[in-house]
């Protein structure tokens, strides 16, 4: 019973791996096909629908890391995916004016190469993800920093999401605000996950080379 399990388990994971590799392998692709032919302004409405699946199934690592299926801890793993669906549904799709700025190159761009590595990729391309994270995190970083902050008088002009009051709640909520305290966790947390990776970079490389 143990060893059907562990199958299933190795199965559903590879599919979900070859799942999400796909979308992220059409994202770069079509990124630089539109940039060259078409311009930055357009790279948002190329990539759209392979960005909201492969960001989107981003949500079942964390149920994987909350259910055992893997030993990332969720610690690690729910910031990290937190923030990008963030920027994917809350930032680029709510507000389209943002979509056409060029730091939409830079972000999908970033996003995409560090994820496309199977966990059971071979060592080069396990060097080539935890390498390229170096120059790509603090890129894919910036990238959404600065969309973000591009958002901002498009929320408070728009007042989109927010909550007033009086309601039948008696709760408000603004979504302007949010976002500034969003940039505000940006500054501890960045160097907090990059470091991290750092960390599981030297781990991961150490074990590839093991064996």
């Amino acid at each position: 019973m143990a060893g059907l399990l562990s199958a299933l388990r190795r199965l559903y994971l590879s599919l979900y791996n070859w799942t999400v590799f796909l979308g992220w392998f059409q994202v770069p692709r079509l990124a630089l096909k539109t940039l060259s032919e078409s311009g930055h302004q357009h790279v948002y409405n190329a990539v759209e629908r392979p960005l909201l699946l492969a960001q989107s199934a981003a949500v079942l690592e964390i149920v994987h890391g909350l259910v055992g299926l893997v030993r990332s801890p969720v610690t690690a793993t729910l910031p990290q995916i937190g923030s990008r669906l963030y920027l994917t549904w809350g930032i680029l799709w709510s507000f389209p004016e943002t979509r056409s700025h060029m730091l939409v190159c830079s972000l999908v761009i970033s996003w995409s190469i560090t994820e496309e590595a199977l966990g059971f990729a071979p060592s080069w391309l396990l060097w080539l993800r935890y390498s390229t994270f170096i120059l790509l995190y603090p890129t894919g970083i910036t990238s959404e920093v600065g969309l973000i902050y591009i958002a901002l008088p498009h929320m408070k002009n728009s007042e989109k999401y927010s909550i007033r009051m009086p309601n039948k709640w008696n709760f408000c909520f603004d979504y302007f605000y949010a976002a500034i305290v969003a940039l505000g966790i940006y500054v501890p947390g960045s160097p907090h996950m990059y470091g991290y990776t750092l960390g599981q970079r030297k781990k991961a490389l150490a074990k590839a080379k093991g064996e």
